[in-house]
């Protein structure tokens, strides 16, 4: 059972300069709120009360003016910086203490994920015992990713980094759900070409044990990676369409907070207080008074 979880949220954003020049990534808004709920909200959808969120040197502050440490949603949330970017498994290395002998979810601080059945998805994904659980995804432009090969058996066959001849259409998507050796196998990685320590790597030892499941996010899901400055206006663009039309919010943490039973709805009342008059406040008004 996976009970913690990590939100990377680190990097400098090179793609996206200069917008990230002076504020992280993961603060810039995604249509009505800041990227960084939507991967906070994965992990609460999860069912994951306890979050680490890895953070670049100097960039603390500001995270904690939006988030302090999860009181009002009934989560606990601590922080670790990060230096410089050295790939991902350096998660599981900085958090090392935060993990201790639990198993643990990682997710990109950049990812956004949607669809009917993707609760059903985490819930299902996070009750791993051993191994890593990792959640794929059909894309049309495989080359651009990480994929996995996969049998009708539904085993995990070769995983390849960005594959220049077609492998596999199933794109790895930037949540994983690990057992408690992540620590272990993340800290005798080498580093790459690239000066980096690489998913791919620690993901290829856990298939070499056999140790590696997956999950599908089909038809009717949506992951979305915010890299870009292209990319990142599309999945805004794709919130607005959802939240407009159904008139629901995507990512809205409190709502999952009190849906989870970790709140009441005085949080929801300091909640609007907080953000102010706001159409993100109006809508926690209407959650608690319907």
């Amino acid at each position: 059972m996976v009970n913690k979880g990590i939100i990377l949220a680190g990097g400098i954003g090179t793609r996206m300069s200069p917008l990230t020049k002076a504020v992280n990534k993961q603060l810039l808004p995604i249509y009505d709120k800041p990227l960084i709920f939507y991967p906070l909200s994965i992990l609460m959808l999860s069912k994951i009360k306890n979050i680490l969120i890895i953070v670049n040197k100097g960039q603390l502050d500001q995270y904690k003016k939006l988030i302090p440490n999860g009181n009002n949603l009934g989560i606990n949330i601590t922080y670790a910086e990060q230096e410089s970017p050295r790939g991902l498994p350096e998660a599981f290395i900085l958090g090392e203490n935060f993990i201790g002998n639990d198993n643990v979810a990682l997710i990109l601080g950049d990812n956004f994920f949607y669809g009917q059945g993707l609760t059903n998805v985490l819930l299902k994904s996070k009750k791993i015992k051993k191994g890593v659980k990792i959640i794929l995804h059909k894309v049309i432009k495989p080359e651009l990713y990480g994929v996995a090969k996969v049998n009708y058996r539904k085993k995990i066959l070769g995983i390849r980094e960005k594959p220049k001849k077609y492998y596999s259409d199933l794109a790895i998507t930037g949540l994983y759900y690990f057992d408690n050796k992540v620590v272990e196998y993340s800290k005798k990685l080498k580093v790459s070409k690239r000066n980096e320590l690489e998913i791919t790597d620690l993901l290829k030892k856990y298939l070499k044990k056999q140790e590696m499941t997956y999950e599908l996010l089909g038809r009717g899901g949506a992951w979305l990676d915010t890299g870009s400055i292209e990319d990142f206006y599309k999945t805004s663009n794709f919130v607005a369409a959802i939240e407009n039309r159904q008139g629901f919010k995507i990512a809205c943490i409190e709502e999952i907070a009190l849906n989870n039973k970790w709140i009441k709805k005085d949080k929801v009342l300091s909640a609007i207080k907080f953000y102010g008059n706001c159409e993100y406040s109006k809508y926690l008004k209407k959650i608690i008074s319907s």
